[in-house]
This record gives structure tokens, sequence and C-alpha cells, in this order.
């Protein structure tokens, strides 16, 4: 359960991440557009990806398969944790 927590947290976070900094990862240049933080959004959640493949290989200690559904669905509740980012850069500002 708190394993499940943490990586939901840690979602919300990579999911927010482009949304509040102006810089991603110490990248030279600034992210000032609507369409470039969208871009953010993708590295960070093949980052998470990768980030939980790792964690149900070493924890687990074996991958179960994931189909297309499994993919969409996790961008789709990413995307949904991105909100409140979205909302605080873009509707507050």
């Amino acid at each position: 359960m708190a394993a499940k927590l943490i990586f939901l947290l840690l979602m919300l976070f990579m999911a927010n991440l482009g949304w509040v900094s102006d810089k991603w990862l110490g990248l030279a240049g600034t992210i000032s557009q609507l369409w470039q933080r969208f871009v953010v959004l993708v590295p960070a959640y093949f980052i998470t990806l990768v980030i939980a493949y790792l964690v149900e290989r070493f924890v687990m200690g074996q991958v179960w398969p994931q189909g297309w559904e499994f993919y969409s669905v996790t961008l789709c509740v990413f995307l949904v944790l991105s909100f409140p980012g979205f909302v605080y850069r873009v509707l507050w500002k």
C-alpha cells in the first residue's frame, strides 16, 4: 500500500514539474509557451514509466507484460495529475 502511494506521489510530482518550473532538468533555455510545457510532459511520462518498471522488477522480481490499454490509462492518469500545475501556470497567472 505504501509503495503505491509513494509511486502516485512521484507521478504527481513528475506531472507537475513542467508546469511549475521554467527550466526543466537544468536544460539551457526557458520554457515559455504552452505547447513547450506539453512537450515536457512526454519525457516526464516516460521517466515515470521507467521508474515504475524498475520498481516492479526489483520489488516483485518479475515484470508483467502490459498491453496498449495499460499505457493509455497511465497516460490519462498522468494528464489528470498534471491538472494542478496547469491551473497554477495558465489559469492563475
